[in-house]
C-alpha cells in the first residue's frame, strides 16, 4: 500500500507530493506528521534548497479528512490535538527557511487552500479551482485560513470566499494575489520544478534571509521593519556567499554558492 505522502529529491529541490488521490489528497493527522517530518530533514540537509509541494492525481487537496474529523468531535482533547497540530504544522512550514512552491492542479479547496496559504510561491493548472468549502457544512477554518486569507487578499475578499464557499479559477485566483503562475495543466508539474530548481541555483542563506524579513518585516511598523533590514544587510555583507556573488559579477560568471 502506497505511503500517503511521497518524499524525494530532484536535485537541490526536496519534494513533498501528497499520494492519497483516492481520499482527494485529504490532509489526515499521519499526512500532516509526515510533511512535517519531510520539512524538517530537507531543512537539515545542505543539498537542498527549495521545497516543492505537489500533489498525485487529479485533484491538489479537498481539506481535511472529515472521517477523522468526525472521530475526534466528541472529545474536545483529540479535536485540539487535530487542530492545534495541523495549525503548527503549516506555522512551521510556513517558517522554513527554505522557499516553499506548491504546484495546483484540479481541486484545491479548504484545508488544502490553508496549505497553500502557507506556501511562498503558488503555480496553478489553468483548469485548477480554489475556495473555502467550510461555510457550506457550517465549519470554520481550523489551520490559520480565516488569519493568512485575509492578511494576503485583504478582509473584504476574504470573507467573500468564506462566507460564499464559492469556487473561483485560477485565473481569478492569481488576479486577487493567491496564485503566482497559471499554466497550461500539462506543464504545470515542469514549470514548478523548472522554478523550485531553479531556487537551488541561487545563496540557500540569502534566500532564508529574505524570507525571514518579508515574513517577519509584515508584522512590523514600516520603521522598525527597515531597521530590521538594515541590521540584516550589515550581518549578510560579510557572508562568503555575498563576497562570491561579487566576484562572480565583477568576473562575469556564474556563482557558486556553498551555503
Amino acid at each position: 500500500m502506497m505511503a500517503p505522502v511521497t518524499i524525494s529529491t530532484e536535485g537541490a529541490v526536496g519534494i513533498i507530493e501528497l499520494s492519497r488521490p483516492e481520499k482527494l489528497n485529504c490532509l489526515s493527522l499521519e499526512v500532516h506528521e509526515l510533511i512535517d517530518r519531510a520539512r524538517e530533514d530537507f531543512e537539515k540537509n545542505p543539498a537542498i534548497r527549495a521545497l516543492l509541494i505537489r500533489s498525485r492525481g487529479k485533484h491538489f487537496c479537498t481539506g481535511a479528512d472529515l472521517g477523522e474529523v468526525k472521530t475526534c468531535r466528541a472529545e474536545e482533547a483529540k479535536l485540539d490535538h487535530f487542530v492545534r497540530f495541523g495549525m503548527d504544522v503549516l506555522m512551521r512550514l510556513e517558517a522554513s527557511p527554505l522557499p516553499v512552491i506548491v504546484a495546483v492542479q484540479g481541486l484545491c479547496l479548504a484545508g488544502g487552500l490553508e496549505l497553500v496559504l502557507a506556501a511562498d510561491v503558488c503555480f496553478a493548472g489553468e483548469g485548477a479551482k480554489f475556495g473555502d468549502q467550510h461555510a457550506q457544512f457550517g465549519l470554520i477554518p481550523g489551520w490559520g485560513g480565516s488569519q493568512r486569507l485575509t492578511r494576503l487578499l485583504g478582509a473584504r475578499r476574504a470573507l467573500d470566499l468564506m462566507f460564499s464557499a464559492r469556487w473561483i479559477t485560477a485565473d481569478e485566483a492569481q488576479a486577487m494575489g493567491l496564485v503566482n503562475y497559471v499554466v497550461a495543466d500539462e506543464a504545470l508539474q515542469a514549470h514548478a520544478l523548472e522554478y523550485a530548481a531553479k531556487l537551488g541555483t541561487r545563496s540557500r542563506a540569502g534566500l532564508a534571509e529574505m524570507k525571514r524579513l518579508a515574513r517577519t518585516g509584515i508584522e512590523m511598523p514600516l520603521e522598525a521593519a527597515m531597521d530590521l533590514e538594515r541590521a540584516a544587510i550589515l550581518e549578510h555583507f560579510q557572508s562568503a556567499d555575498v563576497a562570491e556573488g561579487l566576484d562572480a559579477f565583477e568576473s562575469r560568471r556564474t556563482p557558486d554558492f556553498t551555503s
